[in-house]
C-alpha cells in the first residue's frame, strides 16, 4: 500500500464504526485482534473518509436491491477498472453466499442480473452514450427507484476501485473463514 498506515489510529477509529454492516467482515477480523481490511484501514486514517463510506449501509450489503445483483455488479465493474482489492474479495463473498460468479451472456442469471450487469458495464465503458432502447429494457425491469440505486451502486464502486488502484490496496484472503451475511 502507498500509505502508512497507524493500527493504533485505525483501531480508534475503526472502533467507532465496527457495528456498521457495510464492514461486517472486517468488523469479525478486529474482534479477533486481526487486521481489518486493507481498504478499511486506508479510510481509518481518515475518520471522515470511514463516516462517509459508513453510509453506504442503506443499500449495501442488505439494500432493496436483491444481493445477487448488487455483488454482480461490484464483480463486474471491479473488473472492468482491474480493482485486484474489489474484484478477489467480492469474488469470495459471492462464494461464499453462493451467489454465482460466472458473468458470461450464457451464464445463468435472471434478467433483473444480466440487466444490471450491462448496465453497469455501459455506464463504466461510456455513461454518456447509453442508448435509450436499453434504457427501455431496464425500466421494464427496475422502477425508477431500483434504476437511481443501482446507478449509484456503480459510481460509488467505481471510486472504491480508483481508491484501491491509485493506493496500491490488496487484498489477502482476509475474508476466509468469516461469516459472510
Amino acid at each position: 500500500m502507498r500509505i502508512t498506515i497507524d493500527p493504533s489510529s485505525v483501531a480508534q477509529t475503526f472502533s467507532k464504526f465496527s457495528d456498521n454492516p457495510s464492514m461486517q467482515e472486517s468488523a469479525q477480523l478486529f474482534a479477533r485482534g486481526l487486521p481489518i481490511a486493507e481498504m478499511i484501514q486506508a479510510f481509518a486514517m481518515n475518520e471522515n473518509v470511514l463516516r462517509a463510506f459508513a453510509g453506504f449501509e442503506s443499500i449495501y450489503p442488505h439494500g432493496p436491491i436483491e444481493r445477487s445483483i448488487l455483488e454482480k455488479v461490484i464483480l463486474r465493474v471491479s473488473q472492468l477498472h482491474e480493482c485486484q482489492f474489489c474484484t478477489n474479495s467480492h469474488l469470495e463473498i459471492m462464494q461464499d453466499l453462493g451467489i454465482a460468479t460466472d458473468l458470461s451472456p450464457a451464464a445463468a442469471q435472471t434478467e433483473r442480473e444480466r440487466l444490471a450487469v450491462e448496465y453497469a458495464e455501459l455506464i463504466t465503458r461510456d455513461s454518456n452514450g447509453i442508448p435509450n432502447a436499453f434504457f427501455e429494457r431496464l425500466r421494464a425491469a427496475f422502477s425508477d427507484s431500483e434504476i437511481v440505486e443501482l446507478t449509484f451502486h456503480t459510481g460509488f464502486i467505481t471510486m472504491l476501485n480508483r481508491f484501491n488502484n491509485a493506493l496500491q490496496v490488496r487484498y489477502r484472503d482476509d475474508f476466509k473463514g468469516l461469516e459472510i451475511r
